[in-house]
């Protein structure tokens, strides 16, 4: 039995790990032991750490991180709590790999623990490009760190293995959160207006916008959006931001928004089912979450990527991008909604997977060679083009 510590900060994640963890908990040869922190542990985000025992997993420890400031001083001492806190849980436990996913800056943390404790790192969604956030670095870092590799799209794979990893360490499996798709049961409508205490009956535009953490003002791009957003009539599903430096700027924005508008509600924390659900009811996503970029497509539902935070990500047909000003956003907004675009989005391709990654991730997991063999990470040779960047 190899046992497999897996590491969930918050509902940017725990969506995209829910069908890797139940295929862990249903493999014969594995043993997940569940580590949960940050935002999932704050009531300011809902306290999601309930959640996820409602959903019947195990949780092995819980490690309170998240700094109360909203700054990047804030981040920066979630990082460290994090730290420290999680090398104690991994030296207790000494899984025999920690399985990590994507971007969060919060994943640096388990990662330096395990890097320091000799645990051999799994990595999911490595590859892939944002680089209007920190998470861009974070995931390059990660992917260094790490031993096995699940990428999300063939580009990304290729983009692991540029990086010097060797190929055998490198798998594309798809993104895990699409698994939803063909393995959970969404709410029905009903159901749906009842969660939402709202109705359905008009398809309501999903706002999913955060902090752009490389900006020096992180809000800033936000301004636009709300000056688009009112210029709209449709009812609007407004989801809280992630915990980023900013994100209180955004949520009493949001709040008093939704508030002086009828039809407009924010919800602190939608549950990923609630989500996907309302995603399906829904006459298009605008934002810049990364939900926007890599699920969408499998709906297909018009989305609209705002400003910075997703640059450089592959994308299907069905997101539209636009600068972070007023016209540029309701322009984008306009042909998105217009019934000929929906249409011609009928049997596109998500270059993120086919909603079976999961079960991938399970076996490549149980068929990682043993812990040395994994942390012996050799060095590429050099092709003779290499010389000319020499100086």
């Amino acid at each position: 039995m190899r046992t497999i510590a897996v590491l969930t900060t918050s509902r940017a994640d725990y969506g995209h790990l829910f069908w890797p963890m139940r295929e862990i908990e249903a493999h014969p040869d594995l043993d997940l032991k569940l580590i949960v922190t940050g935002a999932h542990l704050s009531e300011t985000f809902g306290n999601t750490r309930r959640h996820i025992e409602a959903d019947g997993f195990a949780i092995h420890a819980d490690v309170p991180c998240l700094d109360a400031s909203d700054s990047d001083l804030g981040m920066a001492r979630t990082i460290a709590r994090a730290t420290a806190g999680i090398a104690e849980v991994l030296d207790g436990l000494r899984p025999d790999l920690l399985l990590l996913i994507a971007d969060r800056h919060e994943m640096l943390a388990p990662a330096s623990a395990a890097l320091a404790l000799r645990i051999p790192i799994a990595h999911i969604e490595g590859g892939d490009v944002s680089e209007g956030a920190i998470d861009d670095a974070v995931r390059n870092a990660l992917t260094k760190m790490a031993h096995l590799h699940f990428t999300p799209t063939d580009t990304a794979r290729r983009r692991v293995l540029a990086m010097g990893e060797e190929a055998w360490r490198v798998r594309r499996v798809g993104a895990p959160s699409l698994d939803h798709l063909l393995r959970s049961r969404l709410p029905d409508r009903a159901t749906l207006e009842q969660r939402l205490e709202m109705s359905l009956t008009e398809p309501p535009v999903v706002v999913a916008y955060h902090p752009v953490t490389l900006a020096a003002d992180t809000t800033a791009e936000s301004h636009a959006l709300f000056a688009a957003l009112d210029d709209r009539r449709e009812p609007v599903v407004f989801c809280f931001p992630n915990a980023d430096a900013g994100y209180r700027s955004l949520i009493g924005r949001a709040a008093a928004w939704c508030g002086a508008r009828d039809g407009a509600r924010l919800y602190k924390n939608l549950d990923h089912l609630t989500y996907w659900g309302v995603l399906h009811h829904a006459a298009l996503l605008v934002g810049n979450s990364s939900s926007g970029i890599m699920e969408t497509a499998s709906i297909p539902l018009p989305t609209v990527d705002v400003g910075l935070r997703q640059q450089g990500r592959t994308r299907a047909a069905n997101v539209i991008h636009a600068t972070p000003d007023r016209p540029a956003i309701g322009h984008a907004i306009d042909r998105a909604l217009q019934p000929r675009f929906r249409a011609s989005l009928d049997g596109i391709e998500n270059p993120y997977g086919d909603g079976r990654a999961s079960k991938r991730i399970a076996d490549g997991l149980a068929a990682a060679p043993d812990r040395d063999v994994l942390l012996l990470k050799r060095a590429l040779p050099l092709s003779p083009n290499e010389d000319r960047f020499e100086q």
